[in-house]
């Protein structure tokens, strides 16, 4: 019964929200240091991890770039106590065979697919 509660209320967030895709096409790049106009960056104990406009990528301090990533954002206020939200978007781009990169901010989740499969992915 939780369980059927619980699936019912992810799916009511689903039909409510909205999806936006950003116009502009994205790079993940692995640096030497953060950037100050990135989209995201992440900082962990082994790496840098940036995204940031495909234009925008610097000559300097890159190591590593995956060029042509495109940006589709989920724009939904989501309880963090929702169990499931992501788990159900990228098995419907698994399905499909579309490779993800997953971010998420405080409110937001962003999923990054590559701009030859975005046709596919909006489906």
């Amino acid at each position: 019964m939780i369980h059927q509660q619980h699936q019912r209320k992810l799916e009511d967030y689903f039909r409510e929200g909205k999806i936006y895709i950003l116009p502009k096409t994205y790079a993940i790049l692995k640096t030497k240091k953060p950037l100050s106009n990135a989209f995201a960056v992440i900082q962990d104990r082994k790496e840098i991890t940036v995204v940031i406009e495909q234009k925008r990528i610097p000559e300097h301090g890159v190591i590593a770039v995956e060029k042509g990533w495109r940006i589709i954002t989920f724009d939904l206020v989501l309880p963090f106590e929702l169990v499931g939200f992501l788990a159900k978007v990228t098995t419907l781009f698994a399905r499909a065979k579309i490779s993800v990169f997953v971010l998420s901010s405080y409110s937001t989740d962003h999923i990054l697919v590559k701009d030859s499969s975005l046709n596919q992915a909006i489906k």
